[in-house]
């Protein structure tokens, strides 16, 4: 654990796991509230670690009620969104669902909520003026999906939003999920194909370019990047142009009325 500035840091106590496939296996982090929340995967199957920040300690669980991986999600104050991924049904085999629960970290309990319009994986989430962001990934047939969704936690409803990636460029059917984060209220991208920083006009439904970001994604399709956001700057942690640097942080404070950036 960093602090804002990157001088000072703070090591975690080790994941209680004891398994070697949980620690060779894929896993995703989210912050919810003073908790940090790692899913991963254990010989029996999908797995959930929290670690609390007033303990300085990890716990497991609790489940998730569908357990699953390589979904969106995002967290707004002591609330975690997880929505669509890959679930094994109950032969082992792997589908892609549009279910969405809720994490509250307070409870450290799970809520199912009403599923999205598409089932997909690979996707991202944000959270953008009160709303909750899912954006692109791939359906059950591996296609990209252009389309977002947005819930809206007052009605308990999705509202589907139509070519919200329709001028993104895909390099290939592996491409990571959208690298996406939010500033001031402004949602920003980082297009993998082009190294580009984007920013959506969420009335238009458009993505204005900004500029050229100082890392190599293009060459990995976005995996081995981490694009995210800390109070009013955009964070990149990935390797430099060169190839010679790796796991470099990267900072700024975007402006979205700017014009491209050279």
């Amino acid at each position: 654990m960093f602090d804002k500035d990157f001088k000072t840091f703070q090591r975690f106590p080790k994941v209680p796991s004891s398994y070697y496939c949980f620690f060779h296996s894929e896993k995703e982090t989210i912050c919810v509230g003073t908790q940090l929340i790692v899913i991963g995967r254990e010989i029996d199957g999908i797995v959930v670690f929290r670690y609390e920040l007033e303990n300085h300690k990890w716990f497991k669980g609790p489940s998730m009620i569908t357990p699953r991986v390589m979904y969106g999600s995002a967290s707004h104050g002591k609330t975690a969104f997880f929505a669509g991924g890959i679930q094994m049904d109950d032969n082992g085999n792997p589908i892609v669902v549009r279910t969405v629960e809720k994490y509250n970290a307070d409870a450290k309990s799970w809520t199912m909520i009403n599923g999205m319009h598409k089932a997909r994986k690979f996707n991202s989430g944000c959270f953008l003026r009160g709303k909750f962001y899912v954006l692109g990934g791939r359906d059950e047939n591996d296609k990209h999906l252009t389309c977002g969704e947005s819930y809206d936690e007052t009605t308990n409803s999705w509202e589907l939003i139509p070519d919200m990636l329709k001028d993104m460029t895909f390099i290939t059917p592996s491409q990571s999920p959208p690298l996406i984060a939010v500033v001031d209220d402004n949602l920003y991208m980082l297009e993998t194909s082009l190294n580009k920083l984007r920013v959506y006009d969420i009335n238009t439904n458009i993505w204005k370019k900004l500029g050229v970001v100082p890392v190599s994604t293009n060459t990995t399709f976005g995996w081995g990047t981490a694009f995210k956001s800390m109070g009013d700057r955009l964070l990149v942690v990935g390797s430099s142009h060169s190839g010679h640097r790796k796991g470099i942080v990267y900072s700024c404070r975007p402006s979205p009325d700017v014009k491209e950036q050279h």
